[in-house]
């Protein structure tokens, strides 16, 4: 195990790393919001429509595979609920599954409206919202604010790209975001001392839901949180002999952060909090990463050529090697992992090796590998099809 003294420690959580070159990095909100802006913006948006128009790939086996599942039916019956009840992995489920999966159906339409421009995927997106604003009041039980985060994410791409782009009309839109503003905010604005994909989720679910509300405010609450809480999750090693923590926590002791990291005291470039935990839980921490970093940068901020930008590409270069078949070292997670990273390299991995031009092997081989990325079912969807190849 790695010795510290707990001064030592203490020094490693005073304040977000300073970059070469950056210094203190402090986001904030735009004078005015771009919209669409959350996650994806016109540019992008238009050369996935162009790309699908003329059969290319992998974009258009990647709209195949949406339009194809149930996400797209235009047919859906949406269950929403007054009282969202989560327990731990959802059990007790009572809405859970419901609301996350109309959740991803409204931005499934959402995205299906833009590429086809038939306005019957618009007003399915629209009346999935509608359903939900018109009745659910709360979330309630232990994995209140992840669930909030996950359908929240969702919900508010989906909104961002009907009211922006959709000129049919939507007369519920202020209920909608009355919803955003009062049922799902509160539950996830500020935090918790969860593990680390909890916060980084509920932070992307807050920064969308901000952007779709024009509020600065929640915005650079939920950029600073973020910031912390994903310095915190990938460890780098200009952080030092630690991973950096979340203040909060009190995780000042070499041995509290160990047992935080699921008992690993070996620290290299792009271990995650949670990666001898399982891939899938990490999996849902960089996507998160990835999301906000695309939203900061959709709104004038650029985050990738900071902390941000290498501890993602540490992450998924670590993450992929594994995922991939290598066998890991025996002081790393005790000689085993447990894989099943999942649909959520797409992103990362194109504003990294496309946009900036990083080679980025590992994360290449399994992004392509897998293509076309579908849904976790919870809060990612169709990335190859919006994040594959765009340079936008």
């Amino acid at each position: 195990m790695l010795a510290a003294t707990v001064g030592a420690v203490a020094a490693l959580v005073t304040g977000l790393l300073a970059w070469p070159g950056g210094g203190q990095h402090a986001s904030a909100a735009p004078a005015t919001f771009v919209h669409p802006g959350v996650v994806l913006d016109t540019a992008q948006l238009d050369l996935v429509r162009t790309k699908v128009q003329a059969n290319a790939e992998p974009w258009k086996s990647a709209y195949n595979q949406m339009i194809g599942s149930s996400y797209a039916s235009l047919t859906r019956a949406a269950k929403p609920r007054a009282t969202v009840e989560c327990g731990s992995y959802s059990n007790p489920n009572y809405g859970c599954t419901d609301e996350r999966e109309d959740a991803i159906a409204a931005y499934t339409d959402a995205l299906a409206w833009y590429i086809t421009r038939n306005a019957a995927y618009a007003q399915e997106s629209i009346k999935l919202m509608d359903a939900w604003s018109a009745t659910i009041t709360a979330h309630t039980n232990s994995n209140a604010p992840l669930q909030t985060g996950w359908a929240g994410s969702s919900w508010a791409k989906a909104a961002e790209l009907v009211k922006y782009t959709y000129t049919g009309g939507w007369p519920n839109q202020s209920r909608f975001a009355t919803m955003l503003r009062t049922v799902y905010l509160p539950e996830i604005i500020n935090g918790s001392n969860s593990n680390g994909n909890w916060e980084l989720t509920m932070m992307e679910a807050a920064t969308g839901i901000s952007v779709f509300l024009d509020d600065k405010t929640d915005y650079d609450k939920a950029m600073a949180t973020f910031r912390t809480r994903a310095a915190a999750y990938v460890y780098i090693s200009a952080d030092g002999a630690l991973p950096k923590t979340v203040p909060s926590q009190n995780l000042n002791t070499t041995a509290k952060i160990v047992s935080y990291w699921q008992g690993q005291s070996t620290f290299v470039d792009g271990l995650t909090q949670e990666t001898c935990r399982d891939f899938v839980h990490t999996g849902y921490g960089i996507s998160s990463i990835s999301h906000i970093a695309e939203t900061s940068r959709i709104q004038g901020d650029d985050l990738y050529g900071t902390d941000i930008g290498e501890r993602l590409r540490q992450a998924l270069g670590f993450q992929s090697k594994y995922e991939l078949g290598t066998a890991p070292p025996s002081w790393l997670c005790g000689g085993s992992v447990t894989r099943g990273l999942g649909p959520v390299t797409e992103t990362g991995f194109n504003a990294l090796h496309t946009r900036r031009g990083v080679a980025m092997t590992n994360t290449q081989t399994l992004t392509e590998q897998n293509r076309p990325a579908g849904s976790n079912n919870l809060f990612v969807a169709w990335e190859t099809l919006t994040n594959a190849n765009n340079p936008n």
